[in-house]
């Protein structure tokens, strides 16, 4: 189970974010180092019709390794932010449905980590995937 203070972050990321709002992000998982959020498709984030813009994909990503991040952290590590300090994305297919991405941490330290994200469309095909380094400040 992930600590409150992990929850406010991963919260803050998503829910409480501009950017999560406007893409309509969601929640569907969280455990420590382990997150899946959600991103309906919609015509504002279309490149061409019926296709998702990649670059959404790309902030899904980054989101979703954001909140991976965070889903670690403990009260006692007095965190007060985080960014992104390296983000890397392969296309392998036109996502033409709403998707999800599964964030997995693959290594943290007190400062940093680095998680691998594979996000899916609706049919269970691999969209995409990234490796996202985040910053832990504290």
């Amino acid at each position: 189970m992930i600590s409150s203070i992990a929850q406010y972050w991963i919260d803050k990321l998503v829910d409480g974010s501009p950017v999560g709002k406007a893409l309509s992000l969601s929640v569907e998982g969280a455990a420590i180092d382990r997150v899946t959020l959600a991103m309906p498709i919609s015509h504002d984030i279309m490149t061409t019709p019926g296709v998702m813009h990649g670059g959404m994909l790309a902030t899904l990503i980054d989101t979703a390794g954001a909140a991976a991040s965070a889903s670690g952290v403990i009260e006692e590590d007095k965190v007060t932010g985080g960014a992104t300090t390296h983000l890397s994305v392969a296309y392998f297919v036109p996502a033409r449905t709403d998707v999800v991405a599964i964030a997995a941490v693959v290594h943290r330290s007190r400062t940093s980590t680095m998680t691998d994200v594979a996000v899916s469309d609706s049919d269970g095909r691999l969209v995409a995937r990234g490796q996202v380094t985040s910053r832990i400040f504290h």
